[in-house]
């Protein structure tokens, strides 16, 4: 027993340390999501859907590079898209220097802070898939349910302490200070992954499909990831103005609880996705988030909007993996570094529209009815999930 242990032991560990690749990524991803909002709303004077599609910038890039991380991952391993990443996420400090330089000049301000959005989403599409794959390809797909769970533990884990940190640094340091500590992460990252060997899934002899094709295999499950990343992305990017709109204090901490009880759920239900099957966790997982969601519309207070939070990251935290490793068995070995990075279009899709939808809505309708109707398009993916089980069973 004790040999067991020590093995699964030895086996986590070796685990994270590709996955924190994928931590270095999302902290740095996470400093500015919550100070971005309310820079671009309040210093620069832009409306809040303006900074709503500002910041979905970023996903657009994300989608767009996707494709391309893939098909780097298939055909030449995760290592030279690991590298590309950090480098691009280290550039992305140093606009964002330049972008708080020239912040009393509003416009220019923002032309840098698009420019900051578009790196930071290429880094994004070429980390996203890249970490996983490469423990895939050392460990072997048996422990993909792990592996998937421990990058999504470091993925929104890193979200929620880069928020809070990223709200301390700029109130301490100001934008310098933050642009100084991502050039700084991005080159650690850099460093790191240059010391471990690449990996490929190529198989001799096994018929590579072409990404869209993989596409099209795992667009269902993907669809439904879409529906269900609304609530965490709606969360994720306005819970700071919903705050400041009610005279709450704190803001950023809904990010941290809800990144805490996001990773809880991975651990305390990591063997969920083996015993009950992936569409049957993503069932419970979506509804749960829909009660956590609700939480928030009917707080009036922002000790119970932090339990909605809390509540809404516990049923988040399953649905990528349990989705995903639904979305792995229906491509062969050789596709998928494609099917991940397929599949994580699809929360890059959620990610990507939510700034200019939620936004809109807060403008024509006011922010109290944002949660309300990231409600019902949770609600949407929680009845595609089922339809998903009973077509599954016929």
């Amino acid at each position: 027993m004790d040999a067991t242990v020590e093995q699964s032991k030895n086996l986590s560990d070796s685990i994270l340390s590709y996955v924190f690749f994928t931590f270095i990524g999302y902290f740095i991803i996470g400093l500015s999501l919550a100070v971005l909002p309310i820079f671009i709303n309040k210093s620069l004077g832009f409306s809040m859907l303006i900074a709503g599609v500002v910041i979905s910038l970023q996903y657009v890039m994300t989608f767009l590079m996707r494709a391309y991380s893939g098909k780097v991952i298939d055909s030449k391993g995760p290592k030279p898209a690991v590298l590309a990443s950090m480098i691009s996420f280290s550039f992305t400090g140093l606009v964002l220097i330049l972008a708080y330089y020239f912040r009393f000049s509003p416009v220019v301000s923002l032309l840098f802070l698009i420019i900051t959005r578009f790196f930071t989403g290429c880094a994004e599409g070429m980390i996203g898939a890249s970490p996983i794959n490469w423990a895939i390809m050392t460990f072997g797909e048996k422990h993909t349910a792990k592996i998937i769970s421990y990058n999504g533990i470091a993925c929104y884990g890193a979200l929620a302490l880069g928020a809070s940190l990223g709200v301390v640094i700029v109130k301490n340091f100001s934008f310098y200070g933050l642009g100084i500590l991502i050039i700084l992460l991005g080159l650690i990252g850099f460093f790191l992954a240059r010391t471990k060997d690449n990996r490929t899934g190529k198989q001799a002899g096994e018929e590579q499909k072409s990404f869209w094709n993989v596409l099209g295999k795992v667009a269902p499950f993907g669809l439904c990831l879409a529906l269900g990343g609304l609530g965490f992305a709606t969360i994720s990017t306005f819970i700071t103005l919903y705050y400041d709109y009610y005279h709450w204090q704190n803001g950023a901490m809904c990010l941290s609880v809800f990144g805490i009880l996001f990773v809880t759920g991975r651990l305390v239900f990591s063997n969920a996705i083996n015993r009950f099957g992936g569409i049957n966790v993503a069932i419970v997982s979506l509804a749960v988030e829909t009660l956590g969601l609700t939480i928030i519309t009917l707080s009036y207070h922002p000790y119970f909007a932090l339990i909605g939070a809390g509540i809404t990251g516990l049923g988040f935290s399953l649905i990528f993996p349990a989705l995903g490793v639904m979305a792995m068995k229906t491509v062969p070995s050789s596709n998928q570094g494609s099917a991940l990075a397929g599949y994580g279009l699809f929360i890059d899709i959620s990610l990507g529209i939510t700034g200019p939808l939620i936004g809109s809505v807060a403008d024509v309708f006011g922010l109290p009815y944002i949660f309300p109707f990231s409600i019902g398009i949770v609600m949407l993916g929680l009845v595609l999930a089922y339809y998903l089980k009973v077509n599954q069973s016929k």
